[in-house]
């Protein structure tokens, strides 16, 4: 923020949002310059605005010799670009991933679907993140890179020495969080970047950060955006484990018609995609969405919760259909270990039963019945020898050998189930089966990209 010398304040923005206008930053590498580009709700664009004045603040967009542009550590689009429909969009997306990527024919779909839904991630409440994860050589790298260059405002955090400039970055710009392990510079830095991944999956998620020795240094950073990411290993945090769609990299030979270096073809095709899914928010950005409440039969439901915003943002039946098809062959790629636990499904079935009985004690074999009710699994639902295993070695929790068979007293081990109802993100809406609401039909007033949300009306 700077004041000219006729006293009014300018500030420098890459996003600006009215009641009745967005306005993006585009950078035109051609002519070396940088400017807004406006979609009003009634469908009149203009282009090429240096300056944008709204109740007495002039906004810029960021200069060209910014480094987050100058060196390329966020990619914008260069201007809006026309398209006929929808199912050209995707097609571009998914040829551009397969032209540079390996990765399977069911998570390249997936990526498809995320790379649309990130231009327009704002207008939902939650988001899915996605992830690599792999051995070094794996092409983690690749992958990120790949989709990341395709997607809303990409972030790149390639030679960061601290988290510092990452909760910065996304609370200035607010677009998608490009991170790669091999960045994290200092054993203390995993554990930043997973606070960031838990707070940042939902609208309003904030991460305190303490800038002084005093209460009033303490400053208060927005996470919430898109991420990917690419990992070695999967994090500890099982609840976190959930908010991922992943892919498991390095399991196959690389194509050989895959180039193996990224030359200025690559980032030409980018941009020209990126222009394209400009104008495709611009366009979309005041219609209402149809937030998706459906159950996709067959696959986890917290699996069904994270896709949701994927299939609200598709208009076309045949395309929302394409993709639960390709969300159902995924789920049967998951491991019990990727935050889809047994464990977490048998505490959850615990909790419920508890809310919906008033129970002071379950049976092992209520709790295989409902764990079997809330999956839906069929031919692989758990057996009731298998739950007992899990709750005593696993789960750590004490059952006692009852008329009933074997029982489980929820009083004995009532800390145990609070600590795993906390480790597993499991919130008393979910027990209830209250349904949260993605999607944002709110309408805003003047903010830009780090101002508080939470104030729409």
């Amino acid at each position: 923020m700077t004041t000219n010398d006729n006293n009014s304040v300018e500030v420098s923005k890459t996003t600006l949002r009215t009641e009745d206008a967005i306005y993006e930053m585009v950078h035109d590498k051609l002519f070396n310059k940088t400017s807004f580009c406006k979609m009003d709700r009634f469908g009149d664009q203009e282009s090429f605005l240096e300056m944008v004045e709204i109740d007495g603040i002039k906004y810029k967009p960021f200069s060209v010799t910014n480094p987050l542009v100058s060196k390329e550590i966020i990619l914008f689009p260069s201007m809006p670009c026309p398209y006929e429909n929808e199912e050209e969009i995707l097609a571009d997306i998914k040829n551009f991933i397969h032209e540079y990527l390996e990765v399977t024919e069911v998570f390249e779909q997936i990526a498809t679907y995320y790379v649309l839904f990130t231009w327009l991630y704002d207008k939902f409440n939650e988001v899915p993140y996605l992830r690599a994860i792999g051995d070094f050589g794996s092409g983690k790298s690749r992958f990120i890179q790949t989709i990341g260059a395709l997607c809303y405002k990409p972030m790149f955090t390639g030679g960061a020495t601290t988290t510092s400039p990452i909760f910065r970055l996304i609370d200035d710009v607010g677009g998608t969080l490009v991170l790669d392990e091999a960045d994290f510079k200092f054993s203390d830095m995993t554990t930043d970047i997973v606070k960031i991944l838990n707070a940042g999956y939902q609208k309003g998620g904030s991460v305190m950060r303490m800038g002084g020795k005093t209460m009033e240094d303490i400053k208060v950073f927005n996470v919430f955006c898109p991420k990917i990411v690419a990992t070695r290993e999967q994090f500890s945090d099982k609840a976190l484990e959930s908010r991922f769609l992943i892919e498991e990299m390095g399991s196959g030979r690389l194509r050989n018609d895959i180039p193996r270096t990224l030359n200025r073809e690559f980032y030409y095709k980018a941009e020209q995609i990126r222009n394209k899914l400009l104008m495709w928010r611009l366009k979309n950005y005041f219609k209402p969405i149809e937030r998706r409440e459906e159950v996709i039969e067959g696959i986890h439901p917290r699996l069904n919760q994270i896709v949701i915003p994927l299939l609200s943002i598709i208009q076309d039946e045949a395309i929302r259909d394409n993709l639960k098809e390709f969300i159902i062959k995924y789920n049967k790629d998951l491991v019990a270990d990727r935050g889809l636990s047994w464990e977490s499904d048998i505490i959850f079935s615990i909790l419920k039963l508890e809310h919906e009985q008033n129970a002071k004690d379950l049976t092992v074999k209520q709790i295989t019945d409902e764990t079997n009710r809330e999956i839906e699994f069929g031919e692989d639902n758990l057996k009731e020898r298998k739950v007992g295993w899990y709750l005593r070695k696993k789960l750590q929790l004490k059952t006692e050998k009852k008329r009933r068979g074997y029982t489980l007293l929820l009083s004995k081990n009532r800390q145990k189930l609070d600590m795993w109802k906390e480790r597993f993100g499991i919130t008393d809406a979910d027990i209830r089966g209250e349904r949260v609401n993605d999607v944002d039909f709110a309408e805003s007033v003047v903010y830009s990209d780090n101002t508080d949300q939470s104030q729409r009306i």
